[in-house]
């Protein structure tokens, strides 16, 4: 498995408005394709902002490949996202996952 990284910076203004955001794009894009295993969303506060982390799971490369394009260390931002005055990553981190345990959802 592998896990995929990406953060931004959001105004806490902005705070519900781009997790709704998120989830209609990068989340829900990333659920309909093969090779998707979930999902986690992660934030951390920064004081007058939020960090905001989305980690994906994937079956192979070859399935981020899919989503992201042939250079998937490039992030994958939409057009709305400035609306939301985030600042984005460019950049992405991949992690092989070793070993996982979550309590139930």
């Amino acid at each position: 498995m592998i896990a995929r990284e990406w953060r931004c910076h959001c105004p806490i203004r902005h705070r519900i408005g781009f997790l709704e955001h998120l989830d209609a794009t990068g989340v829900s894009e990333c659920r309909s394709l093969p090779g998707f295993l979930g999902y986690q969303i992660l934030e951390r506060d920064l004081g007058p902002e939020l960090e905001i982390t989305l980690v994906t799971y994937w079956r192979s490369v070859e399935d981020i490949v899919a989503f992201a394009g042939q250079d998937i260390t490039r992030a994958r931002l939409y057009p709305d996202d400035a609306h939301f005055e985030i600042t984005p990553d460019q950049e992405v981190r991949h992690y092989s996952v070793l070993a996982q345990e979550t309590p139930e959802s």
